[in-house]
């Protein structure tokens, strides 16, 4: 049927708004604005280049620079996806629309987010481990936390770092922030995908993100889905748990694109009389060399 290309579309567009809004790490995607993507596994960013500066002569005037734009070509480390069926005893034309939203939301809402989401913070997690930016063995109290969080903080301000700061913690160490504050402890909402989105803050520039302990480690383990033992597919937990994970607003660019979900009819899928569906989504997330320095981690394992 010619009209599932138009279901295509619909789906496409809305699970890619959906992952960025529902991702504890979708504020990440801001940084990727200047990327370019036109499907496939690769995307291409910016990079520039200039001289810096140089003195004036009154007679002879400016010191001509030099400026230049390029583009590197990135590839997607991260190409998942998965093959849905719905029987067409169970959904037909009319309903087609309401019931593959619904799987397919769940699905992106219950799989598909807290593996992005441990994917980027492992690899941030990771960044800061190899930059030595890491306190390890620290068990969350509410009469330590505070200091603690300062000084992350205070670990990338002391690189020459502004702007503002985004920390992703569990819930026990946010708990016990909640109790060493009390009604110190104000909130601020910020725009993620075009959804407002309201978070604890303090020093009026640092967000504080709640996030589940099993997206908090520094690797991950992901599943493909044919291995005997990996068959259900998704991740699991690999590296050390952090606490919490304190990132310059601007050292991480993430990235996540659905390319051409593709959905079959009852009479043009062969396997079985059902409605076929085709999930396949890129995603990846770099650190530029210069902003490896921006990205602390508190981790609660010891680090033996």
């Amino acid at each position: 049927m010619a009209n599932t290309i138009a279901y295509a579309q619909i789906f496409q567009k809305t699970l890619d708004e959906l992952a960025v809004q529902e991702a504890t790490t979708g504020w990440m995607e801001a940084n990727a604005g200047q990327v370019i993507y036109n499907g496939g596994n690769t995307v291409k960013l910016p990079k520039v280049s200039m001289n810096g500066m140089a003195d004036y002569d009154r007679d002879g005037g400016f010191v001509k620079g030099a400026v230049t734009l390029a583009y590197e070509t990135l590839t997607f480390s991260q190409d998942r996806g998965r093959k849905f069926v719905l029987d067409s005893m169970d959904v037909d034309e009319t309903n087609f629309v309401a019931t593959a939203s619904a799987v397919m939301g769940e699905f992106q809402r219950t799989m598909v987010v807290p593996e992005i989401d441990a994917y980027r913070l492992s690899k941030l997690g990771a960044a800061a481990v190899s930059a030595s930016n890491a306190e390890y063995g620290y068990t969350p109290a509410a009469a330590t936390i505070m200091a603690k969080v300062k000084a992350a903080r205070a670990a990338i301000r002391k690189k020459g770092y502004t702007g503002r700061i985004y920390i992703h913690i569990t819930s026990d160490a946010l708990t016990e922030l909640e109790i060493a504050l009390g009604t110190q402890l104000r909130s601020e909402t910020f725009s993620q995908g075009g959804i407002d989105t309201t978070v604890p803050i303090i020093d009026k520039d640092t967000f504080l993100i709640e996030t589940a302990d099993d997206r908090m480690h520094t690797a991950i383990t992901l599943y493909d889905g044919t291995t005997s033992g990996q068959t259900a597919g998704g991740f699991v937990a690999a590296g050390k748990q952090m606490n919490f994970i304190a990132i310059a607003a601007n050292a991480p660019i993430a990235v996540s694109k659905q390319d051409k979900m593709r959905i079959f009819d009852p009479d043009t899928y062969q396997d079985a009389d059902a409605w076929a569906l085709d999930y396949r989504r890129y995603h990846d997330l770099w650190i530029p060399d210069n902003k490896k320095p921006l990205i602390y981690a508190n981790i609660k394992d010891s680090a033996s």
